[in-house]
């Protein structure tokens, strides 16, 4: 047994340091870039929600559950690696045993011989095989030779998850060959509860070396897998738990992360500051966080089968987008860590061209079409098991394509400058953002200089809510609900400006910094404690961004305040709406902040009302196209977004399309015209806000 003992140590310690030597490389190249110290502190402010993170989504597999079942395959197969480490520990035991005493009957202290263990161990191995068959067929069954790009794997690198699967195999069956083996020769430490390996004891052959054999085997596979495992996408199995440790809470959304210079907040005011590392021109801007987005990639496709952009036959797949970032990351990664380190990294003109690929470009690693097809949406993120942050990835770069190259759609060009001239997208006078209360047959207070002493709320109008005609039915319809509520409430008329959402998503982080700052001002000098906003964007910004900049305040979107209302007696639907209604959850309500109940609560109090989800609703809904300030960009590219959500809203055979959002409202309202000039939706069919719902079944009709 001694020659089997010094095999087995001689494999383990050349394993050991080959992968060792491969997980110092991807450190040092992860930190060739910037720092991320606000990850290290979020994380240590947060101790306790960390944990629970990784109790539910790593050790739990919450996301992963959510396909079932892929799902429960991959819950399985995680299981066996963890508690398949006892195997291992009792076959190391073995080999040293059976050298120092010839007789191989390791067994762990203690807990070495309990039957449970002995029963759990087998059942973990057979549901990991089950597993293995689960996903050879999940993969067999949406192959890309079949499906093309309605593949979740299209794009993905194949080869190397066969290879995964086939190894995983491999220490399967090894495990019970093993085991068996032992068992034949009196050596399992378990006389029950192996329910396996005991039976197959009986039909195996008294051998000692047949068990020898087996356990050099099953070592010798397990430690062929760990290096495949630090050398390819399977690397997630050791960093991915990190990766959900330092991601952003509540889910990787809400607030677009603060734009940094060496870690620190960028001030726009220092004279100092280089453009050139205002967001990410090259890989080598790229944060130890995002290369452990990189390497915690799994290629699953659960991001890509999501992507609004991706499903409409537009070039943007969120996986390819990191995929193509980490590849490139591994073909330069010597000279990128030899440059980090005071050289240049290669003197040869060609591989410095490398070095210095652009990130963004006709030919750098990602196509400006990808970029400026994303949504923001965040149905990748909301999807992604291991929580990549795609968008992050994709503001960033749009930073250093607007700030730096100043390159971006022509369009989104004029947006720009209204925001700068005007305050709004629109550039409309700001003067205009109080004509719809002489729409109104009640008074609306503007705030002056402070706000009125019975004031509750801010009414947060919006650009849309004050300029754009379809969004201030909306706001008359919500102004008119708080009236009748008894909510006292004001707004601030020409002082309100541009949230800057649309200049943040668009990567225009000096002018978002611009109106923010600007807002907060207002706020904060107008003594403004409590929001209510109609428009998500403006909502989303108001509650999580402005905090950045110093702007605190009690956010809280017009369905959440109205569903309160109408719970608490202040509002009472009478006036029934016999109507089939369909509900489009808007992304930066929906799935950035975790509104989906209240738009649906109080179309459920509201008489007559029949509501029918469209089949990708709630965290699986599918965008409207305005976000990440796709509203004043056209789309070439495609089929529109808007198009494909009404043609699933009209499966339904709706009377109405309800939504929470003025952008959707547009989106939707443009489609469904069309839909109507083509005759494939009935004339009648419209789209409405849910406050405009509840104020027609509130008010008694004349």
């Amino acid at each position: 047994m001694l020659w089997v003992a010094i095999i087995g140590l001689v494999m383990t310690v050349v394993a050991v340091a080959v992968a060792g030597r491969r997980a110092l490389f991807l450190f040092k190249l992860a930190t060739v870039g910037p720092p991320a110290p606000e990850r290290v502190q979020y994380a240590k402010d947060n101790a306790g929600a960390e944990i629970k993170t990784q109790l539910v989504e790593v050790l739990g597999q919450k996301k992963l559950l959510k396909w079932t079942p892929s799902g429960v395959a991959h819950f399985f197969v995680m299981w066996a690696f963890f508690i398949l480490l006892t195997v291992y520990i009792e076959a190391y035991g073995a080999i040293i045993q059976g050298a120092i005493t010839g007789r191989p009957n390791f067994h762990i202290p203690l807990i070495g011989q309990w039957p449970v263990l002995g029963f759990l161990q087998d059942f973990i191995a057979v549901a990991c095989l089950l597993g293995l068959v689960a996903f050879a067929v999940i993969r067999l069954r949406e192959s890309p030779a079949k499906l093309g790009r309605g593949s979740r794997f299209s794009g993905s690198h194949l080869g190397g998850a066969w290879l995964v699967l086939f190894m995983i195999f491999n220490i399967i069956w090894t495990l019970f060959l093993a085991r068996g083996a032992a068992a034949a020769n009196g050596n399992l430490p378990y006389s029950s509860g192996a329910f396996v390996s005991i039976p197959l004891g009986q039909v195996l052959p008294a051998s000692g070396l047949l068990e020898e054999i087996a356990l050099l085997l099953h070592i010798g596979f397990m430690l062929v897998f760990l290096i495949i495992v630090v050398n390819s996408k399977h690397l997630h199995i050791f960093t991915a738990p990190l990766n959900v440790l330092f991601s952003r809470r509540p889910d990787g959304m809400g607030a677009v992360p603060e734009m940094r210079v060496d870690g620190k907040p960028v001030d726009f005011e220092d004279e100092d500051l280089d453009p050139e590392r205002l967001g990410r021109g090259k890989i080598g801007d790229t944060t130890w966080k995002g290369f452990l987005d990189f390497y915690s990639c799994t290629e699953c496709g659960r991001c890509q089968s999501q992507c609004p952009a991706w499903n409409t036959d537009k070039p943007l797949s969120p996986k390819m987008l990191i995929i193509d970032q980490r590849d490139h990351a591994f073909a330069v990664a010597p000279y990128l860590m030899a440059a980090a380190n005071g050289g240049n990294g290669h003197e040869d003109t060609d591989v410095l061209a490398l070095l210095n690929k652009p990130l963004v470009g006709e030919e750098g690693v990602i196509h400006p079409d990808v970029l400026w097809s994303c949504t923001n949406c965040g149905a990748c993120v909301e999807q992604c098991p291991v929580d990549i942050e795609h968008i992050d990835h994709i503001i960033d770069m749009r930073r250093y394509q607007v700030m730096v190259e100043s390159s971006f759609p022509s369009e989104a060009g004029v947006m720009v400058k209204n925001l700068e001239n005007k305050g709004n997208p629109w550039g409309m006078s700001e003067m205009k953002r109080a004509d719809w209360i002489a729409e109104l047959d009640f008074e609306v207070e503007l705030v002056e200089e402070k706000m009125p002493a019975d004031a509750e709320y801010l009414f947060w109008v919006g650009c849309a809510g004050a300029l754009e005609d379809r969004a201030k039915k909306t706001t008359k319809a919500v102004a008119e609900l708080l009236h009748i509520a008894g909510v006292k409430f004001a707004v601030l008329g020409p002082m309100e400006a541009c949230t800057g959402d649309p200049a943040r998503r668009l990567g225009m982080e000096y002018l978002f910094n611009m109106l923010a700052q600007q807002n907060i001002e207002t706020l904060n000098e107008a003594g403004v404690k409590k929001i209510v906003a109609t428009c998500p964007h403006c909502f989303n910004t108001l509650a999580n961004e402005y905090p950045q900049l110093g702007g605190m305040f009690e956010v809280v979107h017009h369905t959440q305040l109205l569903a309160r209302l109408v719970d608490e007696g202040k509002l009472t639907p009478i006036t029934p709406i016999e109507e089939k209604i369909t509900y489009h959850d808007p992304c930066f309500l929906g799935r950035h902040n975790k509104v989906y109940s209240q738009p649906r609560d109080i179309m459920s109090k509201v008489p007559g009302v029949q509501t029918q989800e469209m089949h990708r609703h709630k965290d699986r809904g599918f965008c409207c196209g305005a976000g990440g300030a796709r509203m004043w960009m056209e789309e070439r590219i495609g089929k529109r977004i808007n198009t494909e959500r009404v043609d699933e809203a009209l499966t339904t055979d709706p009377d109405t399309v309800s939504t929470a959002c003025p952008f959707c409202m547009v989106m939707l309202g443009d489609a469904i015209n069309e839909k109507k000039n083509s005759g494939e939706a009935k004339e009648s069919l419209e789209v409405v806000d849910v406050a405009q719902l509840l104020i027609k079944s509130v008010k008694t009709p004349v």
